[in-house]
């Protein structure tokens, strides 16, 4: 009850930014209620009966929850979660209180968040977390997480909010690191053979990758990867599930999902439902996600750091013959992606964005053709739509958040990230 009041005054709020800009101030609820009620979002997220389960590292987040939550509901659970873009606490507590009830209750046997590995470790201070999966540690954006040990270090933290279970990537030898720093709870592990990395000259993307591969018997091994399918071992259970996209990284989500399952549901987890589960999810927004819009199919490639260019650009079917490549606010300081080698792009039709002119820069090192540069993201986008379709591939856009945002905006795609 003593929520009550805060909760009216964040609908109110939510009600007035919306008519102010649809589509717009989802944090702005969240924000209001943390202030007239800062233990809300703490007691909320304590008081599912199976508790809270939470998603972190650098990569691979959203995917990774989308899947989890996926697998938990095809086993019957209710499963309260967040969309990805409301991952810090404002953000969180806006969540809720789409779902909650008149005193601030929220549904649900549990709940499993995608934390920022920066906020989620202010989130969850004095918060107990049931069960924790890590992702990895990438080099990030050097004007958001300029060290790889600064994001270790809030991992570490989040970590140890664990009360049963702490799910970490055997391949991370950052994240073998805190889990050797960690007493009291289970570690589970998930990981990917030697004959899957091989396949992966640059490496899967981690600041620093672990001498030896994780065994077959001692947790989640992916053991082959084939466009958008894989074959998980589980402890020699070997079950083959289809990928939201290309690329060993959406392997290893899957990985991470399966392993956090099991993790949560012990003796009830049933490898046959969280393969179906899996088959039947669709792309996070962006994530690889296929969609038609004005008549032509388009593909639609999210990068938000080095290694996530690296592999996602890697990961775009060879030969696709149209691609609009837009980099936009969001990244203050291009240089932190010049080491991203983006050859095997070969072409791009039109390099838009805020930085439309630095990325088309570091396209043409690489040896990509620019057709065309085109600061002004709207123009590019309906000039780029515009064109016949391709003999090969589909038409693929590639951009970085804030472009992303901006595409999503002008092509009216309004559903959640």
């Amino acid at each position: 009850m003593r929520y009550a009041p805060a909760v009216a005054a964040g609908r109110l709020v939510r009600v007035a930014a919306r008519l102010r800009k649809p589509g717009g101030g989802s944090a702005v609820p969240g924000l209001v209620v943390n202030r007239v009620a800062p233990g809300y979002l703490g007691r909320t997220l304590g008081g599912f009966p199976e508790g809270l389960v939470v998603v972190s590292g650098s990569s691979g987040k959203s995917t990774t929850t989308k899947m989890l939550v996926a697998i938990l509901r095809a086993h019957g659970r209710s499963v309260f979660t967040n969309p990805s873009t409301a991952n810090i606490s404002q953000g969180l507590t806006s969540a809720l209180l789409e779902q909650a009830d008149w005193r601030g209750r929220v549904p649900g046997d549990l709940a499993v968040l995608e934390m920022d590995e920066g906020h989620g470790a202010r989130v969850l201070v004095g918060i107990d977390a049931r069960i924790v999966a890590l992702t990895n540690v990438a080099v990030d954006q050097i004007d958001r997480f300029f060290d790889s040990d600064l994001v270790v270090g809030y991992l570490a933290r989040i970590a140890a909010r664990a009360t049963e279970a702490v799910v970490v990537n055997a391949d991370d030898a950052h994240l073998e690191e805190i889990a050797a720093g960690l007493d009291g709870v289970r570690i589970d592990r998930y990981g990917v053979s030697a004959d899957v990395l091989a396949t992966a000259p640059r490496g899967l993307g981690y600041a620093r990758t672990a001498t030896e591969r994780l065994d077959a018997s001692d947790g989640v091994v992916v053991t082959a990867v084939d466009g958008r399918s894989a074959v998980l071992d589980d402890r020699g259970r070997r079950s083959e599930v289809g990928l939201p996209a290309r690329g060993i990284h959406y392997a290893v989500d899957a990985a991470t999902a399966w392993a956090t399952a099991r993790s949560v549901l012990g003796d009830d987890f049933d490898a046959g439902l969280a393969a179906t589960a899996l088959g039947d999810l669709p792309p996070v927004f962006a994530r690889g996600e296929r969609a038609v819009v004005r008549g032509q199919e388009v593909e639609f490639v999210l990068v938000q750091n080095p290694a996530s260019y690296q592999l996602n650009v890697d990961g775009i079917e060879a030969g696709t013959e149209q691609i609009l490549f837009a980099m936009g606010s969001d990244v203050r300081d291009p240089s932190y992606f010049w080491p991203v080698d983006a050859s095997s792009l070969g072409r791009v039709a039109i390099v838009s964005g805020s930085k439309s002119h630095e990325a088309a820069l570091m396209l043409a090192y690489d040896g990509v053709e620019v057709d065309r540069v085109e600061p002004d993201l709207a123009r590019a986008l309906d000039d780029f739509l515009a064109l016949p379709a391709p003999a090969v591939g589909v038409k693929t856009i590639v951009f970085t958040a804030d472009s992303m945002r901006r595409t999503r905006a002008h092509l009216g795609l309004t559903g959640t990230a």
